[in-house]
């Protein structure tokens, strides 16, 4: 019997989740209390959240952790991060204290422009094109007054309108490519709702608009983080050898795209961390920063190292398109909260602070790379996984956690001895 509902957007929760219960969980009672497990005490706050997208029918709850010891240009942070991966936030915080003794990070913003384009079908004379188009340049500007009034006030607005001629990639395909500032906006509502009231204005009947829309590629709104410090600085037993291994690992990542993928993915691991605890959008940000990281041609590192006089030198440069005010960054309450834990950064600030916690997060996973090897770390951190999994109380974690002080943690070793502390 088919499944397919009509009207399901108009039931209750409660109607939903009983529909589900019925058609997809043999309404198994177990089913309906795990849903209703994760929904908030607070009534007033679970309908905000209900609210946030369609057919909500309950929570799914991601761990909410804080890296402190950051120095960013001589300010101390503490950065929150939502994740669910074992050792990203213990990573960074460890990390965020190493060069807290050697001049912390040191950022930049190269620029903040965003882009929108209004993808448009023509078949007539270019020169025609052209010509109506530096005549109504003008107007499409005076069309979008009453939505760039206030952003204008920000320091924002409309930067640049260019007329784009890609009809050797697509027969008759040309685009309206408008540059944007938001200043503490992401700015999507507003570069999005500017673009279509350019595309009603610039319209004829030779010009054919097939869509309006933002682009989440933004290799201009660009910043950098670094550190650096005297290579005998960098402590262990021979900093030399390690830092020529580590450079060696980037180089790597550099011209190896299967490595340079789990490289990036790494970084990503601190900046979307920050991103969603900020209620920022993670997808346009990964889209944005792997379309960057293959601008060459080819996949490469977002990250550069290099050792010169002496001196280890470590940094990045990605794009990142953000927003302090807007959205969820408004709406949601841990959001706000991440924010104010961050002292209100401004849109720029924000920039430099995700920059360094994906900086900090690819030193760490290079340095455990290039030493002890990844597993080391991450399976220590593992570890209570693995015994929750198993059902282990807390006497018993305790006493596993105890044994594998120092020594290799693997999945079937932590079974082994938890089986034996059993008696199995």
């Amino acid at each position: 019997m088919s499944k397919i509902v009509s009207g399901f957007s108009k039931l209750t929760k409660q109607e939903k989740i009983n529909w589900l219960a019925d058609n997809y969980f043999n309404n198994q009672p177990e089913i309906i209390n795990t849903i209703q497990q994760y929904w908030n005490v607070d009534d007033k706050l679970q309908q905000l959240h209900d609210d946030f997208i369609e057919n909500t029918i309950s929570n799914f709850y991601m761990p909410y952790g804080v890296a402190p010891n950051f120095i960013i240009n001589g300010k101390e942070y503490v950065i929150p991060m939502v994740v669910e991966e074992s050792s990203v936030v213990a990573a960074a915080s460890m990390i965020a204290k190493f060069w807290s003794f050697r001049g912390g990070f040191k950022a930049e913003v190269i620029s903040t422009t965003k882009i929108g384009q209004v993808h448009f079908m023509y078949a007539g004379d270019k020169s025609a094109l052209v010509d109506y188009f530096e005549r109504s340049k003008e107007r499409l500007r005076i069309a979008t007054a009453s939505i760039t009034k206030n952003m204008e006030k920000r320091g924002g607005g409309i930067l640049d309108i260019q007329l784009i001629d890609k009809t050797k990639k697509l027969e008759n395909y040309y685009q309206l490519h408008v540059t944007f500032e938001t200043v503490d906006s992401m700015g999507a509502n507003f570069i999005n709702s500017c673009l279509e009231e350019i595309a009603k204005e610039f319209r004829n009947d030779k010009i054919e608009i097939v869509m309006s829309i933002l682009s989440n590629y933004v290799p201009d709104c660009l910043v950098k983080a670094e550190v650096n410090c005297r290579v005998e600085d960098l402590a262990g037993e021979n900093p030399q050898k390690f830092a020529e291994k580590f450079c060696q690992a980037v180089q790597i990542a550099e011209v190896e795209p299967y490595r340079a993928v789990t490289h990036n993915k790494g970084i990503m691991n601190g900046i979307d961390a920050v991103v969603l605890a900020t209620g920022n959008d993670f997808r346009a940000v990964e889209a944005g920063v792997h379309a960057y990281a293959s601008r060459s041609g080819q996949y490469k590192s977002l990250t550069h190292c290099e050792i010169k006089n002496g001196v280890f030198r470590f940094w990045i440069e990605i794009p990142l398109a953000l927003g302090t005010v807007g959205g969820l960054t408004s709406l949601h309450p841990m959001a706000k909260l991440s924010l104010d834990m961050m002292q209100k950064p401004s849109a720029r600030e924000l920039m430099m602070i995700m920059a360094t916690a994906g900086l900090a997060q690819n030193f760490a996973a290079l340095r455990a790379l290039t030493t002890k090897g990844i597993q080391h770390g991450h399976m220590k951190m593992h570890l209570m996984n693995i015994l929750n999994q198993l059902g282990a109380s807390e006497t018993e974690k305790k006493e596993v956690a105890d044994y594998f002080e120092g020594k290799t943690v693997t999945h079937s070793a932590v079974v082994e001895k938890y089986k034996e502390l059993k008696g199995v």
